[in-house]
């Protein structure tokens, strides 16, 4: 995994337990929300995730982009269905998020490196 990945995966832990040890409500309602949100539904978590890759990309936010990938393929989807979801958000971006997708396109490669490609 790269450096700032791996920076990246660091700081959102770090953060995350701070906000579990300060006993946030807020993040506290936020993980609820977030749990029923990418629960299998009329949609399943895959495609729930998959679209998070793409608004990830639209709103250029790498930590988002870098966990949603994860997910996404942790949900099973391929190397080419996250490609496609960071495709719909350079459309749906336009010029700047192809940068953003540039730092999609990074995770991917970590992600997905070695396994095989469907």
């Amino acid at each position: 995994m790269s450096d700032k990945l791996r920076e990246l995966t660091r700081k959102r832990k770090a953060a995350h337990s701070r906000l579990l040890k300060l006993e946030s409500r807020t993040y506290a309602a936020f993980l609820d929300m977030e749990q029923a949100t990418y629960s299998d539904g009329a949609l399943p978590k895959k495609h729930k995730e998959l679209i998070a890759v793409g608004i990830s990309v639209v709103i250029d936010c790498e930590s988002c982009m870098q966990w949603h990938i994860e997910q996404a393929a942790a949900a099973g989807a391929t190397e080419r269905e996250v490609l496609e979801a960071v495709e719909v958000g350079m459309e749906m971006g336009g010029g700047p998020a192809t940068v953003s997708a540039r730092f999609a396109l990074e995770v991917m490669r970590e992600v997905f490196d070695g396994k095989s490609r469907a």
